[in-house]
């Protein structure tokens, strides 16, 4: 989601954050054929004096974007290492302060990141993508007043167009989903929303709102359509993956993945679709990711991540350590993609009285679609929900 930097520019044209999220530079350092070259400068300028701010900043900022748009949370790592020198600072620049919070709700440390988003608006209040990334956070916190505070402003701000978009997301994030789908078709459509990245962050969007709405085959379609267009984002090709899978379309599950080294949340979505399939292939695909996961730990990376939550829960790897995981990544982010695992390892536990935060989330926010629902109603239902076992 994102703001342009003046009212004239589309709301997506630094930012695309789907289900997740990522920044759109002016001039994109990961522009086809240049990538490695940009990246490669921009590193060796902060390496030769990493306490250099005016290098470490556009390096962090580089990096940062080149784990989101690839799906690879390694480059996150990159970001913190060049912010370290300032990483408890209290008085820095808003460029500073901005980065810093991306790259702790990046590591999930949510409340810092906003803590630190919020000192850049208050120093910067006319930059438009801050209030995108709040809204964004706001979002994952499940913080529903927050969200649309934040659209309040943006309306002052920025304009009533812009506005309208937030206004969409916040819809279908809380169970009115047919009242999104037709502002984010017309904003779609609309000459000021036709930058590349406007184009798939709307998209994005507009295919959540028509799963959400129960009409699968219309968000295949968005989605397909986008990834032709921009073949290298991954948040489309991972949403139409999980789809296609969800939908028992096994085959395009498997070919939309793609053949080139996939992430973990395209890895595990090919894992399932060669289940699906039984195509001789599932064996050698979790034996990659278990080796993914295996030099994870090695390095010590403990973030909480979905694709482990799928392998244990989905792909029924270990029911009880995906409750588990579940129960402590609810403490922390509230997303509805997390909700339907949560619901579903309890569920098949036994342990309906598990899943009970969230039923008080989407009874709070309002959220509904169809795998959620009729998980709560199984839930609701369940002998040991009402008057029965724990």
């Amino acid at each position: 989601m994102a703001l342009g930097l003046a009212p004239q520019t589309s709301v997506a044209q630094e930012r695309f954050r789907p289900a997740d999220a990522s920044v759109m530079l002016a001039a994109s350092v990961h522009a086809q054929g240049q990538r490695e070259g940009s990246v490669r400068s921009l590193e060796q300028a902060w390496r030769a004096d990493p306490r250099r701010m005016d290098t470490a900043l556009p390096y962090a900022r580089a990096v940062f974007t080149l784990g989101l748009l690839e799906g690879d949370l390694r480059w996150f790592g990159s970001a913190k290492a060049a912010l370290t020198p300032w990483w408890q600072a209290s008085d820095l620049p808003v460029e500073a302060f901005f980065l810093r919070g991306l790259v702790k709700q990046g590591f999930h440390e949510f409340d810092a990141g906003l803590q630190d988003i919020n000192a850049a608006i208050a120093k910067e209040p006319q930059r438009a993508e801050f209030w995108s990334w709040r809204f964004a956070l706001h979002l994952l916190l499940a913080d529903m007043t927050a969200a649309r505070k934040d659209g309040e402003e943006i309306e002052r701000l920025f304009g009533r167009s812009e506005a309208e978009v937030y206004r969409a997301i916040l819809h279908y994030r809380s169970g009115q989903p047919q009242a999104a789908i037709p502002v984010l078709k017309t904003k779609i459509a609309a000459a000021d929303f036709q930058s590349p990245s406007s184009q798939q962050w709307l998209g994005f969007h507009l295919g959540e709102a028509l799963r959400v709405a129960g009409q699968p085959e219309a968000a295949v379609a968005v989605w397909d359509k986008q990834l032709k267009a921009h073949p290298k984002s991954h948040a489309l090709r991972l949403a139409l993956c999980e789809l296609l899978n969800e939908q028992g379309r096994f085959a395009q599950a498997k070919a939309a993945a793609g053949s080139q080294p996939m992430t973990d949340a395209l890895l595990m979505q090919a894992l399932l679709a060669s289940r699906g399939l039984k195509d001789g292939q599932e064996q050698r695909l979790e034996k990659m990711l278990q080796e993914r996961y295996a030099a994870q730990a090695l390095r010590q990376e403990a973030l909480i991540e979905r694709p482990r939550l799928i392998y244990l829960i989905s792909y029924g790897k270990d029911l009880a350590a995906g409750l588990a995981l579940s129960v402590d990544n609810w403490k922390l982010q509230k997303e509805p993609p997390d909700a339907v695992l949560f619901a579903q390892a309890a569920l098949a536990l036994d342990q309906p009285r598990a899943a009970e935060p969230v039923l008080t989330w989407a009874k709070a926010t309002g959220y509904t679609e169809p795998a959620l629902a009729k998980l709560i109603g199984q839930i609701q239902t369940h002998p040991r929900w009402a008057g029965g076992k724990p």
